[in-house]
C-alpha cells in the first residue's frame, strides 16, 4: 500500500537519476533514496555502465543504518551477475524492510525477477509511485527492451514559413545561439547520432558533442561520452576526408552498395561500413534501428534533411519530434521540413499532438509525437 511521503521520497529518486542524463547510456538512468524513521541516511544514482548501481551507491552511505529502513528506487532492483554483482541480493544482505520502486524493469533477465527475490526473502514490496515520470527518464531503454528498436528523436530547425535551408542548400544558422546549445544537450543524452548523405555532403558537419556549448559540467574527472555516428548513405558517397570521419567518436556509414574498393577506403578512414537491405536510394531503416538495437542503443537523434525525415515518418519511427522554429522567413523557394511526396487529400495528412511549447532564446521549441502513439 502506498503511504503518504511515498511520493515525496520517489520525487527525490527521480531528481537523483536526472544527474545520470548524459552518462549512464547503455544503462537506465536509476535514481536510489533510503529513509529510515523519517530521516534519509543514504542517496544514490547510477552513473556509468560498468560501475555500482544506485541502490549500492545508498547503501554505502547508510552503512549498518540500512538495516529496517525502507528504499526508494525508480526502476526495480536487478536480480542477475551483469557487470556488476545484482543489487535485489544487496538489498536482502543489507536487512532493509520495505522497497518501493517506481517501475518494474522491462529488460526479460529482471522484469519482476528482483521483486520477488525482495518479496521472498519477506521484504515488503510496493511499486507504481510516479511510474510514468520514472517511465520518462528512459524512453530508449524501455522501448529497446520491449520493442527491439532505440527511441528515435527527431530534430528539425526552421523557419517561421516552415523552412529548413534555402535552395541552394544554405542553412546557417536559422535558430539562435540558445537553441544550437539546447541541441548540444540533446546530443549528449543520445546514444547515436543518425544523419543522412545529404547532410554530410551539404553541410559536412562534424555531428559531436561540445563541451563548451553546453553550458554545464560534468563532476570532476568525467568526461563527455561521444555519442555513435551514422550516416545513411546508399551509395557509398561519403568523402574519405569528411568531418564527421576525422570527429572523435565512431562513425558508422549505413549502406546498400557492395563496392567493396569504396568500403575499404573508408575502413581506412576508421569507418565502419555496414550493408542493410534496401531499394533504390534508400536503407531499410528498420533493419538499421534493430541493428542499432542489438548495439545497445537506447536514444537516436536523427538530424537530417527533408529526405530521410520524411522517409522516417513514413516508415513511423519517429517517437518524437523536435522543432525549433525561429523568428525568420526564409521565402517559398527554400527547402521544407519533409520531402513527403504523393500526398494530395487531408486524409493522407500526419496529425502531431504537442506536449511542449516553450522558449528558447529567440526562438520557440515545439515537443510533439504523431498522433495517437503510445
Amino acid at each position: 500500500m502506498t503511504r503518504p511521503d511515498d511520493h515525496r521520497y520517489m520525487a527525490r529518486a527521480i531528481q537523483l537519476a536526472q544527474r545520470g542524463l548524459y552518462t549512464t547510456d547503455p544503462n537506465p538512468r536509476v535514481g536510489c533514496v533510503i529513509v529510515r524513521y523519517g530521516k534519509v541516511i543514504g542517496e544514490g544514482w547510477h552513473q556509468r555502465a560498468g560501475e555500482p548501481h544506485a541502490e549500492i551507491i545508498a547503501l554505502r552511505k547508510a552503512g549498518k543504518r540500512a538495516q529496517g529502513a525502507t528504499v526508494y528506487v525508480t526502476l526495480e532492483p536487478c536480480a542477475h551477475q551483469g557487470r556488476t554483482p545484482p543489487c535485489a541480493q544487496a538489498l536482502v544482505q543489507a536487512g532493509v524492510r520495505r522497497v518501493v520502486a517506481a517501475m518494474v524493469d522491462p529488460n526479460p533477465l529482471v522484469f519482476n525477477k528482483g521483486l520477488d527475490l525482495l518479496h521472498s526473502a519477506g521484504i515488503e514490496v510496493q511499486k507504481g509511485p510516479l511510474q510514468a515520470q520514472a517511465e520518462a527518464l528512459n524512453p530508449g531503454f524501455i522501448l529497446r527492451m520491449t520493442r527491439k528498436r532505440p527511441f528515435v528523436r527527431c530534430k528539425l530547425a526552421m523557419s517561421l514559413d516552415g523552412r529548413t535551408a534555402m535552395a541552394c542548400g544554405d542553412s546557417k544558422w536559422i535558430t539562435g545561439p540558445d537553441a544550437r546549445r539546447d541541441v548540444q544537450r540533446l546530443r549528449a543524452r543520445s546514444s547515436a547520432i543518425v544523419t543522412g548523405i545529404g547532410t554530410v555532403l551539404t553541410d559536412d558537419p562534424s555531428m559531436t558533442v561540445r563541451e563548451e556549448d553546453i553550458g554545464e559540467r560534468l563532476p570532476k574527472g568525467k568526461a563527455w561520452r561521444q555519442p555513435l555516428r551514422v550516416v545513411v548513405d546508399p551509395h557509398l558517397s561519403t568523402p574519405v576526408d569528411a568531418k564527421i570521419l576525422r570527429a572523435p567518436g565512431k562513425t558508422i556509414i549505413a549502406t546498400r552498395a557492395e563496392e567493396e574498393y569504396l568500403a575499404e577506403l573508408l575502413v581506412a578512414k576508421d569507418a565502419e561500413v555496414i550493408r542493410f537491405p534496401g531499394s533504390g536510394d534508400a536503407v531499410d531503416l528498420h533493419a538499421l534501428m534493430e541493428f542499432l538495437a542489438e548495439r545497445e542503443v537506447n536514444e537516436v537523434l536523427l538530424e537530417t534533411g527533408a529526405t530521410l525525415s520524411g522517409a522516417a515518418l513514413r516508415a513511423g519511427l519517429i517517437d518524437e519530434l523536435l522543432v525549433y522554429m525561429a523568428p525568420i522567413l526564409m521565402g517559398s523557394d527554400a527547402r521544407g521540413l519533409f520531402r513527403l511526396p504523393g500526398m494530395e487529400r487531408m486524409d493522407e495528412r500526419f496529425e502531431l499532438e504537442v506536449l511542449d511549447l516553450r522558449t528558447v532564446g529567440r526562438d520557440l521549441r515545439i515537443t510533439a509525437r504523431l498522433k495517437g502513439d503510445a
